[in-house]
């Protein structure tokens, strides 16, 4: 017989409304808003980068806030490779996601031996020195100015990349489809239970036996490729990229999105990706100083009266079964001896 606890964890992960709901809203932007593909194709960046920020943090309890760094290193890899190397869209992300997973799989055995606080300091630095090096190194990166002069080669030889976003908004849904499917086999799987295990008690865990650092050196990698797959899908449809690909705004906007969504549940990131950046739009066009006010009273308001972001929220008007369960979705019942 299966064990309850662990039936129950991998329940939180069987298809639930919310994702053919999401899929079909992408398509009907497509097809009735098709003025807003460009604000849509952003978006779906931002859920790709969530998703990478969900499995590290929301799963894993992998506490950093480094992740711009490879989000930033995909988007430059992206950019350098077209501009030096090739141009075909699906080769150049994948070539970006690796070098990332493979910067990530050198620095996961020595900074995940921290835990808490100075994981956070260790990691926030090494995103600091990278930004820092990239605004130096003016001959590879544009520096403030950033990296142009690259143009992405017709989608599968067959789709041109055209200024109304047809193409690039169907190739960023491609890949976020993909992801999300790879990365909900994975959160299910026996491996990512024992991630789960592990941000709840690493020290239990690992007088279990159980590999703790190997494991989370693997969620990290691939949390790293993803993030550097949604930086190059950014530099492949704008044809540009800043340096602010490497500020901590990126990060940020990733920790928000899942604390908006829902933390640890993956269907969150693609609920709360479109909330904050509609909002931050929006308010943004209406009142460019006042965007801030907006997003923080959104984040007060969802922490304050929905445990679990707006998963917590719709879980007050819907029935548990409906609703993949956040990780902060109901308190802990202290058990006592």
């Amino acid at each position: 017989m299966m064990n309850p606890a662990r039936s129950a964890t991998l329940a939180r992960h069987r298809i639930h409304w919310l994702e053919p709901v999401f899929w079909v809203s992408t398509l009907l932007v497509y097809f009735v808003y098709p003025e807003y593909l460009a604000v849509a194709t952003g978006v779906l960046v931002m859920v790709l980068f969530a998703l990478a920020c969900d499995l590290a943090i929301g799963f894993a309890g992998i506490l950093t806030l480094g992740q711009a760094l490879y989000f930033g290193v995909g988007a430059y890899a992206a950019g350098l490779i077209a501009k030096f190397a090739w141009n075909e869209a699906i080769t150049g992300a994948i070539a970006a996601g690796a070098l990332a997973a493979a910067i990530a799989a050198v620095l996961g055995p020595f900074v995940l031996r921290l835990a808490g606080l100075p994981l956070i300091m260790v990691t926030l630095g090494i995103n600091v020195i990278v930004f820092e090096a990239a605004n130096k190194a003016t001959w590879l990166t544009g520096g403030d100015d950033g990296l142009t002069g690259f143009s992405m080669a017709p989608l599968l030889g067959l789709f041109r990349w055209s200024l109304y976003g047809h193409t690039k908004f169907l190739y960023v849904l491609g890949w976020l489809f993909v992801v999300f499917y790879v990365l909900r086999r994975i959160v299910a799987s026996p491996f990512g239970v024992a991630l789960q295990g592990i941000r709840e008690n690493r020290q239990r865990m690992r007088l279990l036996g159980a590999p703790v650092l190997r494991q989370l050196v693997t969620a990290y990698v691939l949390s790293a490729a993803v993030a550097a797959i949604a930086g190059a899908v950014s530099a492949q449809t704008s044809a540009f990229v800043s340096l602010g690909v490497l500020s901590m705004d990126v990060t940020l906007d990733g920790l928000v999105i899942i604390v908006l969504g829902g933390l640890g549940t993956l269907v969150g990131s693609l609920l709360g990706a479109p909330l904050y950046l509609l909002v931050k739009h929006f308010t943004g066009q209406w009142n460019p100083d006042y965007w801030y006010l907006a997003i923080g009273l959104l984040l007060v308001l969802t922490v304050r009266f929905g445990r679990g972001g707006v998963l917590g929220l719709f879980a007050r008007y819907l029935p548990a079964r409906y609703l993949p369960r956040a990780r902060a979705d109901k308190p802990r019942k202290e058990v006592r001896a």
